[in-house]
């Protein structure tokens, strides 16, 4: 079975930064997605990123465009989102997730795969 793992959460404070690491396993994919969501208290879960794994393609939301960037590592089948500038509204479980499909998309629905989530809380 595919599974996918999160870390890299913690306490920072506003201004600071933190790595977020998700390794997937159990599965071949030749043509994928990766993508980062996040919720936070109170409100839907919200798209942040994603990267395809095809053509290294990046995709990010309004909210953290100049702020968060998405790499990866094929080998390791791993993507990183590294936060910067980080603000208290970025507070939020984050969840990696596998898409089977080369185009990168925002549409949770095309996610089938999805990690425990991991907790990232910013403090003013």
């Amino acid at each position: 079975q595919v599974q996918l793992v999160e870390s890299g959460g913690g306490l920072v404070q506003a201004g600071g930064s933190l790595r977020l690491s998700c390794v997937v396993s159990g599965g071949t994919f030749s043509s994928y997605t990766m993508g980062w969501f996040r919720q936070a208290p109170g409100k839907e879960r919200e798209f942040v990123g994603c990267i395809t794994w095809r053509t290294d393609s990046r995709y990010y939301a309004d909210s953290v465009k100049g702020r968060f960037t998405i790499s990866r590592d094929n080998v390791k089948n791993t993507v990183y989102l590294q936060m910067n500038s980080l603000l208290p509204e970025d507070t939020a479980v984050y969840y990696c997730a596998v898409a089977n499909r080369g185009s990168g998309t925002r549409r949770q629905d095309a996610y089938s795969y999805w990690g425990q989530g991991t907790q990232v809380t910013v403090s003013s």
